[in-house]
């Protein structure tokens, strides 16, 4: 029978439709809320190689959603030697490394304030929802002071996605840590919130609002904290791996929830439980432009530093993140339905082998007495100088920052090179000053470039040293803070309509990520980005053409089906 005419165009039209839905590349973007939510989950210290180790012990919803039905990319590596929490985050929402977007530690001497200050510590702003006496982080900073991006260079995916909509999307990140979710906020972040350590209450700045909303105060009065207390963590066998008894930490006193929940799995399970509550009562992915939600995960970091990656800590904390993951995803589809979400899964640094294991295997590691260390250093420059002083005013090893008054009458050049040339004599393996790099003084090599991009104005005079590898900066346990491969490998992954399930060998490296991302949203990249837009990886571009009359709309050849709204397909 031969439908009517107005029959077969309707059918036709609802055919292009549904074909127009399925079309990730050529027609999504931020402006039509399509996809309704971008998600980039950052774990921090996940090494590369965790998710080929681990992956045949994965469940099927977690991140065997990345690694069987999303673009995974295994050879992922920082192009930079300061491999911290700070940089790695600013470097995956920036596009852009150190000498892009300015941030080179965690922590750097500030010669005006003469002290340590934070990536993010600002005196303008103060602690949002943190009952008083106010906690700094980790007792780090000044007490109350908030935070905010102001030592940020250039701008991020967020901003970017705040001015390419006019302000309609939305930008939260969620961390543990305040720097793990300040810098990939933003300046034009909707929100970021971290924990209040003493106590786990979710707080922020006044940067980004003078008062907690209501729904999470809620959530911090409900004390949702308490309950991850007095639990025991084991593994499939029943191991104790950790427990979150309270206990008192090294000075004696109550230790705090960061010390005591941070390092085990419930950590996640109580970040994502705050997440959860965020995408609901902020109606993320409602709007009519595409949201942003970055979720920075700090519990494998606090753990890792103490038991190092091949423990049966961590091959546990891998495991429970999975099925932590596979439950999100579960809810993300319920909330907002998988075909209208793209996710990004990365991490803001690796980390090195726990030496003693290390040594096992006769590798040369040594955890190295950095105290020690920085003595020798300037028991080396008083003997050069001959008078006695304090050359170095901290070494956050290999980063030595300089006491520019003990080296009175010297350049900075001078005094710079001068204090390498004493930290290779205390075992560094060579240098970088500060101000051959600003020069652009670097050998044209591998190596020489990531320390070049490395590089901050900020700091004072100071010297990035080049350690030996598998040799750590800490008296025990081990560390990230060097430019080889277990510190910068990281994995980097994508899921969505836009993406082309496979896995990629071929170089990619955080600051794609950005790039990548803005690219198929129809946005600018951020500022000062110089990653490349991951084009293997993509679904290739699609347009409509004519069916015949009253035939089916099919999907283009070589695309699936939508995922179901329902769950993860």
């Amino acid at each position: 029978m031969t439908l009517p005419r107005f029959l077969r165009l309707a059918l036709l039209l609802g055919s292009m439709l549904v074909l127009a839905g399925l079309i990730p590349a050529a027609f999504a973007s931020a402006y039509n809320a399509r996809p309704k939510l971008v998600v980039v989950i950052v774990i921090d210290q996940f090494r590369g190689d965790y998710l080929e180790r681990y992956r045949d012990q994965f469940g099927d919803g977690g991140f065997r959603v990345f690694l069987d039905r999303g673009a995974y990319f295994s050879d992922c590596n920082y192009d930079y030697a300061n491999t911290r929490t700070a940089p790695g985050h600013a470097t995956l929402f920036t596009g852009s490394y150190t000498s892009g977007h300015g941030i080179m530690a965690n922590e750097w001497w500030d010669p005006q304030k003469k002290k340590r200050v934070t990536s993010v510590e600002d005196d303008t702003t103060k602690l949002v929802g943190v009952a008083k006496p106010a906690q700094a982080e980790l007792g780090r900073g000044t007490p109350g002071r908030g935070a905010s991006p102001h030592n940020l260079l250039t701008d991020t995916l967020g901003d970017e996605l705040k001015l390419a909509t006019g302000g309609k999307a939305r930008v939260f990140a969620v961390s543990l840590k305040d720097r793990a979710a300040v810098l990939p906020a933003g300046y034009s972040g909707d929100g970021a919130y971290w924990i209040d350590p003493k106590s786990g209450d979710w707080i922020t700045s006044t940067f980004y609002r003078s008062d907690l909303p209501e729904w999470a105060r809620n959530f911090n009065t409900s004390h949702r904290a308490q309950k991850y207390l007095n639990r025991e963590w084991k593994d499939s066998d029943g191991n104790i791996l950790g427990s979150t008894a309270p206990r008192n930490g090294k000075d004696g006193t109550p230790a705090s929830f960061y010390e005591v929940v941070g390092s085990t799995p419930f950590a996640n399970d109580y970040e994502f439980e705050f997440v959860k509550e965020l995408v609901l009562y902020e109606k993320l992915g409602a709007g009519s432009a595409t949201d942003l939600l970055i979720v920075s995960l700090s519990a494998n970091d606090i753990l890792g530093h103490g038991v190092g990656p091949d423990s049966p800590q961590m091959h546990g904390m891998a495991l429970e993140l999975d099925k932590s993951l596979a439950e999100f995803f579960n809810f993300l589809g319920r909330q907002i339905g998988m075909a209208n979400v793209w996710m990004a899964l990365s991490a803001d640094h690796g980390i090195a082998p726990l030496p003693d294991f290390a040594k096992t295997l006769r590798l040369p590691a040594a955890n190295l007495d950095t105290k020690a260390v920085h003595e020798h250093i300037n028991s080396l420059l008083s003997k050069k100088y001959g008078r006695k002083a304090d050359y170095l005013r901290d070494l956050d090893y290999p980063l030595a920052w300089l006491n520019e008054e003990a080296f009175a009458g010297k350049k900075e050049a001078d005094a710079e090179a001068d204090a390498g040339a004493a930290m290779m004599q205390a075992g560094l393996a060579g240098y970088f000053t500060k101000s051959q790099v600003a020069r652009g003084e670097v050998p044209a090599t591998e190596m020489g470039r990531r320390y070049s991009n490395s590089y901050s104005p900020e700091g004072g005079w100071y010297v990035i040293g080049i350690p030996n590898p598998f040799q750590v900066g800490s008296g025990k346990g081990t560390n990230h803070e060097t430019p080889f491969s277990y510190d910068t490998h990281v994995p980097l992954a994508f899921y969505g309509l836009a993406f082309q399930p496979g896995l990629y060998r071929t170089h990619a490296e955080p600051v794609d990520l950005a790039v990548t991302l803005a690219s198929l949203l129809g946005i600018n990249a951020p500022a000062k980005a110089t990653g490349r837009v991951l084009i293997e990886a993509l679904q290739p571009p699609h347009r409509p053409s004519s069916a015949p009359s009253g035939a089916p709309a099919t999907a283009p050849l070589g695309m699936s089906p939508a995922p179901a709204p329902g769950g993860i397909q």
